[in-house]
C-alpha cells in the first residue's frame, strides 16, 4: 500500500458464509480481524460489520445488492480501504475494486502487510518477500488487463508470443529461486550459531502463545529487554533471544517467538517455519495464555496444533502461563487462580502488573534442573556415528575405554535421549 496509507480509513468486513464450517464464532472473527488492522500503522478504522451471506458469488463475493449498499455507504464515508476477513479470488478482489472504487486486501494480503511492516530481522524479510511472491503468483489469473496482451519479443525473454502473465510468473520464480537461496544461508548461519549454544550447558526456553497474548511484554519483564511490546496482533515476527540468569546461578536463552493465529495463510506457514525453528530446539516451552479472552481455549487449541505440527515432541517439558489476569472479571478471577494452584504446570501472572512473574521464574528454574539428567551411554568401537551425534549435542562429560567399547557419561535432556534412541 505504500505511504499514501498514512490516513487512511478503512472498513473491515467478515463474510459470514450460511454452511460454511466456520471454526470461529464470526464476532470473535471480526474482533481479531479489527485487532489485525489496528496493527497496521496509519489505518482509520471507521466501521466493522459482519455480512452474512446465503452464499459466496464466484465473481463479485457479496450479491449485486449487497455491493450497491456497502457501495453507497463507503463513499459517504470516504472509504479507500475494505479489508475482508476470508479469502477473497483474483476476480472477486477486481470487480469488487471497480465497483467501490477502494483498495481492497484479503486475510492473507493484510497479514502479509502486517508481517512486512513487523520484520526485523535479514531472516524474517526475507521470509515475508517470499510469502508475498508466492501469493502474488497465485493472484496471476489474468486478474488484470494488462497480462491479456501478447509479448511479442527476439527470442531473449522467453519467446515470441510469450504472454504477459507467463512472463510475470517466470519473474516471480526467478525471485522465489534468489530468495530461497538467501534464506538456505542465513538459516546455516543461524544453525550454526544453534550449534555453539548446544556446547555451552544453556537450556533455551522459548515463550509461545497466540499472538497478542503477551508475551513480548513478559519476555521485557524477564530480560529487561525493550522488544516492541504492543497491544496489537503480530508485534513481534523475529525470535528475540537473550540470556536470562534464574535463582541457583543457573542461566537459559530466552527466546520470544512470533504469534500464532487461526487459519494462518498457507504462504506464511511455509514462509515462517524457520522462524518457529528455534521452539522445536527448545528445552523448556512457555506457553502464554491471554486468559481474559474470551476464545482463550480456542487459541490455546490452536496453539497446541502448531506445536504438533512442528514435531515438538511430548518429552519437551511445558509450562502454561495465563497472562493477563489483571483484566479478568473479579468473578471469575478467583476461581481462575485456585484452579491455576491446584494444576502444577500452570502459572497465573500479569506480565503488565508483575503479579505472579517470581513464582513463574521459580517454576522455570525448577523445570531447567529437572531437564538434564546424568547417565552412562555404552556404544561398540564401530558406532562412531552415535558417538559423533552425542558429541555435537554437546552432552559428553566423560568417554572411558573398556574391552567391549566405549562408556560415555552424559548429562542431557529426555528430549535428547529419545532422540538418541531413534538413531
Amino acid at each position: 500500500m505504500g505511504d499514501d496509507r498514512s490516513a487512511m480509513r478503512a472498513v473491515v468486513l467478515h463474510p459470514d458464509i450460511s454452511g460454511a464450517r466456520a471454526s470461529r464464532d464470526p464476532a470473535a472473527a471480526l474482533e481479531e480481524a479489527v485487532s489485525l488492522a489496528a496493527a497496521l500503522p496509519g489505518l482509520e478504522i471507521v466501521a466493522a460489520e459482519i455480512v452474512r451471506l446465503p452464499r459466496a458469488q464466484p465473481g463479485t463475493l457479496f450479491g449485486s445488492g449487497k455491493i450497491e449498499e456497502l457501495g453507497r455507504r463507503f463513499e459517504a464515508a470516504e472509504v479507500g480501504l475494505v479489508l475482508v476477513d476470508g479469502p477473497v479470488t483474483p476476480v472477486q478482489q477486481r470487480n469488487l475494486e471497480r465497483a467501490w472504487k477502494v483498495k481492497l486486501l484479503d486475510r492473507t494480503g493484510l497479514i502479509l502487510e502486517i508481517f512486512s511492516d513487523r520484520a526485523r530481522t535479514r531472516e524474517g524479510t526475507l521470509q515475508v518477500e517470499m510469502a508475498a511472491l508466492s501469493y502474488q503468483r497465485t493472484r496471476l489469473v489474468r486478474a488484470w488487463t494488462h497480462l491479456e496482451r501478447q509479448r511479442g519479443g527476439l527470442g531473449f525473454v522467453g519467446g515470441p508470443g510469450e504472454t504477459q502473465i507467463e512472463a510475470d510468473r517466470r519473474a516471480i520464480d526467478e525471485a522465489l529461486t534468489r530468495l530461497r537461496r538467501q534464506l538456505a544461508k542465513v538459516v546455516r548461519t543461524r544453525e550454526l550459531h544453534r550449534a555453539a549454544r548446544a556446547k555451552v550447558p544453556y537450556l533455551v526456553v522459548a515463550l509461545v502463545g497466540y499472538t497478542n497474548a503477551g508475551k513480548s511484554t513478559l519476555f521485557n519483564h524477564l530480560t529487561g529487554a525493550e522488544v516492541l511490546a504492543k497491544d496489537m496482533l503480530f508485534a513481534t515476527l523475529d525470535p528475540t533471544m537473550r540470556a536470562v540468569a534464574l535463582e541457583g546461578g543457573a542461566e537459559v536463552i530466552l527466546s520470544d517467538t512470533v504469534g500464532f493465529i487461526s487459519d494462518l495463510p498457507t504462504e506464511l506457514v511455509a514462509a515462517f517455519r524457520a522462524t518457529l525453528e528455534e521452539v522445536s530446539a527448545a528445552d523448556l516451552i512457555v506457553h502464554v495464555r491471554d486468559i481474559s479472552h474470551p476464545d482463550t481455549d480456542e487459541q490455546a487449541a490452536d496453539v497446541a496444533g502448531v506445536l504438533a505440527s512442528l514435531g515438538v515432541e511430548e518429552t519437551t517439558p511445558q509450562i502454561e502461563v495465563w497472562n493477563k489476569m489483571d483484566r479478568v472479571d473479579p468473578e471469575v478471577r478467583a476461581a481462575r487462580l485456585a484452579e491455576a494452584a491446584r494444576k502444577p504446570g500452570i502459572v497465573a501472572v500479569s506480565a503488565l502488573t508483575g503479579e505472579g512473574v517470581d513464582a513463574l521464574v521459580a517454576r522455570i528454574a525448577e523445570a531447567v534442573s529437572e531437564a538434564r539428567h546424568a547417565s552412562t551411554v555404552h556404544l561398540g568401537f564401530g558406532d562412531g556415528r552415535r558417538r559423533a551425534w552425542l558429541y555435537d549435542e554437546g552432552v559428553v562429560t566423560a568417554e572411558t575405554r573398556g574391552d567391549s567399547g566405549l562408556d560415555l557419561d552424559v548429562r542431557w535432556t529426555e528430549r535428547q535421549k529419545a532422540r538418541f534412541a531413534r538413531l
